[in-house]
């Protein structure tokens, strides 16, 4: 069993300060206007796809629960706010017994999601649900849209296996991040070494090209990798005549040779010469790897070639031209008092300008068609109709404050595949198009 989600070997002492100062002065405001207790309902969804995307991904949920556990205010953490006077005494005493012990539900990681999806609900007081917006949204903004574009360049590479090798192409800890949300949508392996060692993901890795061009001539390279590595290993092969190097990778190697990489050129083209040459020189159980700035497009257009993985980076950590996933995090319903028992009332934006938003604690759930195909993201107020029964998406996150939905990275992997699988065909398409399926609101009686 994959234990990495079950508590990460490597923590950050506190999430506390991953927000934005607005958060901490909403915070003392509410305090001293009486209205901080009062029960709320705070929903992150988004209002639309990237675009041209059919569906999105969740991701980041497992991170979620992480931060939310480790959201303290240690004594350097409110000495930085008291030095700052960002807020006052007053709220600096709340905010030193901070722990969160509300309620948190959403789609389970992995879950596909649409426009208007209910994508995580946070209930308890406003004081502590609202200083969770941003370190909630940057987590699920920036896993989702990775996953989102992980999902579909595994679409696109079928049953060829993909590396993520984007460590150097982002930021050193949202590499870490990247490969884990890759891996959710459909990655095999990581050349990171920190994702592995925080989420048991598979490494790999062997050269670069500086490996080539340190030795005397690439004959002495191979035979240093081989030596080193054994015979079934990977050599790059494109550091100056790709046949040169293929017909020395095979006297060096044998025919056992694992696998040949190809970084650079016509990758189409190159990758035929080189399986055929593999395949007259005896090597014809030698693999081809190819890398070079790869997109969903690019794996797409190599469908026919003879290529056996596929290395992405850039394209992949940048979330393949959509960086994030646009998701909010929006108060939608709140009681009338601080009363326990008080009703809630939805509540919701009315500016223009494309950010209004539906007020009201909302469920989701997906109707199926009579061929158990998904046809429309059901999104509602009040009671569930019958007809969607055992349909909801939405499951238990958090519980008076304790996680209740750890899982293994491997079981949040299978639920993806088997979520993308009950969308329509159209779904995996690379072409442009709105969302493969709409979004339906229904209102309860009381909208809360």
């Amino acid at each position: 069993m994959n234990t990495a989600d079950l508590g990460l070997p490597v923590r950050v002492p506190s999430t506390a300060l991953f927000t934005d100062q607005y958060e901490l002065t909403m915070l003392q405001a509410a305090l001293k206007a009486g209205t901080a207790e009062r029960r709320s309902v705070f929903e992150v969804f988004t209002r639309r796809l990237p675009d041209g995307r059919r569906y999105g991904v969740v991701a980041g949920t497992g991170r979620v629960l992480d931060a939310v556990e480790n959201f303290r205010f240690d004594a350097d953490l409110l000495g930085f706010l008291r030095e700052r006077g960002i807020v006052d005494e007053a709220t600096l005493d709340w905010l030193a017994g901070y722990r969160f012990s509300g309620d948190i539900s959403g789609y389970p990681e992995g879950e596909v999601y649409f426009p208007g999806s209910p994508i995580m609900r946070v209930e308890g007081s406003f004081a502590e649900c609202v200083l969770l917006e941003t370190v909630i949204l940057s987590i699920l903004n920036h896993d989702s849209a990775i996953a989102a574009a992980a999902s579909r360049m595994s679409s696109a590479a079928g049953e060829r296996p993909l590396i993520e090798m984007g460590a150097r192409r982002t930021h050193e800890l949202g590499a870490v991040a990247a490969s884990r949300a890759a891996y959710i949508g459909g990655f095999t392996t990581t050349s990171d070494l920190a994702a592995g060692f925080r989420y048991g993901i598979p490494t790999v890795g062997t050269s670069a090209h500086a490996f080539t061009l340190l030795h005397d001539n690439e004959r002495d390279a191979f035979q240093a990798q081989v030596d080193s590595l054994g015979r079934g290993t990977t050599l790059l092969v494109d550091t100056y005549d790709v046949a040169e190097a293929v017909r020395t990778a095979v006297e060096v190697a044998g025919p056992e040779l694992g696998a040949v990489r190809i970084d650079s050129g016509d990758l189409l083209l190159v990758a035929h010469r080189v399986r055929q040459q593999l395949d007259d020189l005896g090597a014809t159980g030698t693999r081809i790897i190819v890398t070079s700035d790869l997109d969903e497009y690019a794996i797409a257009s190599l469908a026919a070639a003879p290529v056996d993985a596929y290395g992405v980076g850039t394209q992949l950590v940048t979330g393949s031209g959509h960086p994030t996933a646009s998701m909010v995090y929006k108060l939608v319903a709140r009681a009338e008092s601080d009363d326990p028992a008080a009703p809630l009332v939805p509540v919701a934006k009315k500016s223009s300008g494309g950010k209004t938003s539906v007020g009201g604690r909302k469920w989701a759930a997906r109707r199926l068609d009579a061929y158990g195909v998904a046809e429309a993201e059901v999104v509602g107020t009040g009671d569930v109709p019958d007809g969607l029964a055992g349909r909801g998406l939405l499951v238990d996150l958090v519980r008076g404050g304790e996680v209740v939905a750890r899982e293994p990275l491997d079981a949040v992997r299978d639920r993806h595949v088997a979520a993308r699988a009950g969308l329509p065909l159209s779904a995996t398409q690379l072409s442009r198009g709105e969302p493969v399926i709409p979004t339906e609101y229904v209102h309860g009686p009381s909208g809360s």
